[in-house]
């Protein structure tokens, strides 16, 4: 059985501060401000709290500051003391656990360098398995916290290689979700989806986010990223995305009219999605247009494989768009190779040109062709 996660940092904050900092989120200021103060003052974060003020997101408060600092220079002293007792008096055991409960300290308050050596130093000293894969994804939490990509490319590798020596099953399992998170943060939303898909039914990682918000995350990717038939059986009709739908009844309109073809529904809630969901969050924020726009030629495909042509009218009638819209949307796709149609602007139909399978091989061996000669070339350079 693992031990319990420490929820450490608290990784609600920089959602907060990504709200307070964003000027297109104002609605959202007041709440966010009163959560990000009162998550601070919870754990007596004063680095973070100093890198918070100085961002202009908080107003400083001075004699906060040094409340905090004291309360943290006290425990750390103890800490401190805490560690040279073992060292002298006791064994690798007692002093493994200070070491973890000085680098724990200085994760909860949002020191990142401290907290990074210090749980770097825990990880050298500590023997077993279990507290190792615990420090590593600690590690990890600390670059998702400040937005580190380097900390998390780092340390995702170390998880999986001890998780692989005998990590226990919910490690496991909670791997899958940060790994699935730094894939959606680097826009791999194939892999990333997949591996939330996987952790859907056996999710514990509550130290990375709430259970409601891993279901929805996990709706929005895969309804991208799964086929049709897919859709249903691993999404719409899974227990644990139906036990969650009515408490966020976007989503239900999203999966459900792209399933049920109602584009014009579909639309609608696409766009009602990009503005509650994927701008305000801190995650999806930077993939929005990407995702929205891959939404879009998703549901675009999606009809017009079923009828060899039809026209613009019907299909502006269809999404509950203007046909200047879709003629204008439709050719930017074409000609970037999105979609296999043709507009007739004579006749005002859109004709389908289904890809050949056998061509687009063909086409995929000459590329890889070019680049492999591309290489010999090169290398012949080199060596003679």
């Amino acid at each position: 059985m693992a031990e319990e996660i420490i929820p450490i940092p608290n990784l609600s904050l920089p959602q907060h501060l990504f709200t307070l900092i964003s000027p297109t989120l104002g609605r959202l200021h007041d709440n966010a401000r009163k959560q990000l103060l009162e998550g601070i003052k919870a754990d007596k974060m004063s680095p973070y709290y100093k890198l918070v003020t100085s961002a202009g997101a908080l107003t400083s408060d001075p004699a906060l500051l040094e409340s905090m600092e004291k309360d943290n220079e006290e425990e750390l002293r103890k800490l401190d003391e805490r560690l040279a007792e073992a060292e002298k008096q006791e064994g690798e055991s007692e002093i493994s656990d200070a070491l973890k409960a000085r680098a724990n300290h200085l994760t909860r308050i949002g020191d990142k360098e401290g907290a990074v050596a210090a749980q770097k130093l825990a990880l050298e000293k500590t023997p077993g398995l279990g507290s190792r894969i615990d420090i590593v994804l600690t590690l990890i939490r600390l670059g998702f916290f400040f937005g580190d990509n380097g900390l998390i490319t780092e340390n995702l590798p170390k998880a999986e290689r001890f998780i692989e020596e005998g990590g226990d099953w919910d490690r496991r399992n909670r791997l899958k979700v940060y790994r699935g998170l730094h894939m959606i943060s680097i826009r791999q939303l194939k892999v990333g989806g997949a591996l939330l898909l996987d952790a859907l039914s056996t999710f514990t990682a509550t130290e990375l986010t709430t259970y409601n918000d891993f279901v929805a995350l996990t709706i929005i990717i895969n309804a991208l990223t799964l086929k049709r038939v897919d859709l249903k059986k691993r999404l719409i009709a899974a227990p644990e995305v139906i036990s969650v739908l009515p408490e966020i009844p976007i989503l239900g309109d999203l999966l459900n009219n792209l399933y049920d073809c109602h584009y014009a529904k579909f639309f609608v809630a696409l766009a009602t999605l990009e503005q509650t969901y994927l701008l305000p969050s801190r995650l999806l924020s930077p993939h929005t247009r990407y995702y929205v726009r891959e939404m879009r030629i998703l549901a675009y495909s999606q009809l017009l494989e079923s009828y060899r042509s039809l026209t613009l009218e019907s299909l502006s009638g269809a999404f509950g768009v203007s046909v200047e819209f879709v003629d204008s949307e439709l050719s930017r796709f074409i000609a970037n190779g999105r979609l296999h149609c043709t507009i007739d602007k004579v006749h005002g139909i859109v004709e389908t040109t289904r890809p050949s399978l056998k061509n687009a091989q063909y086409d995929k061996v000459i590329k890889q062709g070019d680049v492999l000669l591309n290489s010999i070339q090169r290398l012949s350079k080199v060596l003679y």
